[in-house]
């Protein structure tokens, strides 16, 4: 479980509206990333672009729902409904990643150089961190799981960028068609097991604080606690 620290009221409240600027932050630059995505990748026949339009507008639906709970009068409450809007995108990413991926690899396809996709997962690698960090840290001090997931579904956009990026160079100066493809699947798995823990719930902040942060002593608290 999250480790909750009290806070009180005021501080309580200053971190809801935190959460609601960096979601409204996050939508904002999904949207925008995924219309050039899909451009982009419409233009040089890139599955991989087009896949990571469609992971922005993946992003841009569980940042929506974290955005939702938290203009509830009680956000706490809409928690687990949100957890699994969480988990919905999680599934939905990976499955599309997983198709597109194998797609490529069972046809060879060739995407042509696509220097507004490099661009532009090389800025997707610079902001996404930045956001997924700062709703991470007001999420673990707020001991709200949703905001935890919902970070970790902006790292994977990370991540993707990463892989997507590095696929359109390989192509480009090696002609590694197939990279961006492998790296897909890899995402596609971390995609998967992020989703049913947090379809399981608020295990899900531990797996993903624990993961991000490295501290696993507080794992060991929590094993320590339930011996008792």
């Amino acid at each position: 479980m999250l480790r909750v620290t009290a806070v009180s009221v005021e501080r309580r409240d200053l971190l809801h509206r935190r959460i609601r600027w960096i979601v409204a932050g996050t939508i904002a630059y999904n949207v925008v990333e995924a219309v050039v995505a899909l451009a982009a990748g419409a233009a040089a026949s890139s599955g991989a672009l087009i896949g990571f339009g469609l992971d922005s507008t993946v992003e841009v639906l569980s940042a929506a729902a974290v955005a939702w709970q938290f203009t509830r009068r009680d956000p706490e409450r809409w928690e687990r409904d949100t957890l699994r809007v969480i988990a919905a995108a999680f599934f939905a990413l990976a499955g599309y990643v997983t198709a597109s991926s194998a797609i490529a690899l069972l046809t060879g396809s060739d995407a042509a150089h696509s220097p507004v996709g490099i661009v532009l997962t090389s800025l997707s690698l610079v902001v996404m961190p930045f956001l997924s960090r700062a709703e991470r840290v007001a999420g673990r001090e707020l001991g709200s799981a949703t905001a935890v997931a919902d970070s970790t579904q902006t790292l994977i956009c990370a991540y993707l960028s990463a892989a997507v990026l590095a696929g359109l160079m390989l192509d480009s100066l090696l002609g590694w068609w197939w990279a961006d493809a492998v790296a897909g699947l890899v995402i596609a798995g971390f995609a998967v097991r992020e989703g049913v823990e947090a379809w399981r719930g608020d295990a899900c902040a531990t797996s993903v604080g624990m993961l991000l942060e490295g501290e696993g002593e507080g794992e060991g608290e929590g094993e320590g606690e339930h011996e008792h």
